[in-house]
């Protein structure tokens, strides 16, 4: 009776469960792949003697052949933007490895190790993370005689290795109590061993978000530094680009085809970021995941 009873029943197919595309992360890996290929790529193509003082008659307005007009050096907009777009990104970039490199380090050894490591490394990181950021970095700046792109870059991650520090730490502080971690204890492994074996690759995820994070605090605390006049003098960035537009009273005269482009790119540069971090924090924290 049963058996007839089942195979009158309704046979019910179990389809595979459709993974859900994250279109945070998607939009703001193709807007920061824009950027690349507009710094890049517009690099390999345009004359960069455009970019040099005198190229051309200042203050030109835009037109159909110079599309974002010349600044009162007589250089041409575009070729500047072009060139300082990857100058700018290639800041952040080092910047942010440094720092999440540094952090890493330091998060490991203070949350798995704990003891005096965890006490002397908290204490450290928890007094730099009171100190005013730009303050310092103002101060380290002024004090440096020649400043290129790879120096504004150590500058800058001078400071950049805290909250990845105090952020790897509290997810070393969850992972070393696991299942996996203890059966590898018994097991005989320990030591830095364990750490790389076990806690390290389970922290990609949070190291990848927390790196994407650094390089959007680095790239904005160069642009602050450059803004006040203490970026490479002699390379072409955004920030320097404010300075010098600043510098000549750009906007006070209504030459606005010289600091709105680098305004826009650098919001192009936040939203690409934001957009990154927040698909990888998607990805990190499972509770925000939505079901299709």
């Amino acid at each position: 009776m049963a058996t007839a009873q089942a195979l009158t029943q309704p046979v019910t197919e179990t389809r595979p469960r459709r993974r859900r595309i994250n279109w945070l992360l998607v939009s703001g890996l193709i807007i920061m792949l824009a950027l690349i290929l507009f710094g890049v790529g517009g690099g390999m193509i345009i004359d960069k003697s455009y970019a040099q003082v005198g190229a051309f008659l200042p203050r030109m307005a835009p037109d159909a052949e110079r599309l974002l007009g010349t600044d009162s050096q007589g250089r041409d907009v575009l070729s500047v933007l072009i060139l300082s777009t990857p100058n700018t990104l290639l800041i952040g970039l080092i910047a942010g490895t440094v720092g999440v490199g540094v952090g890493v380090v330091l998060g490991l050894l203070s949350g798995f190790f704990g003891g005096i490591i965890d006490g002397v490394i908290r204490t450290v990181t928890d007094v730099f993370v009171t100190i005013p950021g730009i303050a310092l970095l103002v101060v380290i700046a002024t004090n440096v005689r020649s400043i290129n792109v790879a120096i504004m870059a150590l500058i800058v991650a001078s400071l950049a290795w805290r909250f990845p520090a105090r952020a790897i730490r509290a997810q070393t502080l969850s992972l070393r109590e696991r299942g996996y971690v203890q059966i590898a204890r018994l097991n005989g492994v320990g030591g830095l061993e364990l750490v790389i074996k076990e806690v390290l690759p389970n922290l990609l995820p949070y190291i990848a978000a927390s790196f994407v994070s650094t390089v959007s605090q680095s790239i904005l605390a160069t642009i602050g530094l450059e803004a006040l006049g203490l970026g490479p003098q002699n390379e072409y960035t955004l920030g320097m680009m404010i300075y010098w537009a600043q510098f000549y009273g750009a906007i006070l005269r209504g030459f606005w085809w010289w600091w709105m482009p680098p305004i826009v790119i650098i919001v192009l540069i936040f939203v690409g970021l934001l957009l990154t971090s927040s698909g990888l924090d998607d990805l990190v924290n499972t509770r925000l995941r939505r079901s299709v």
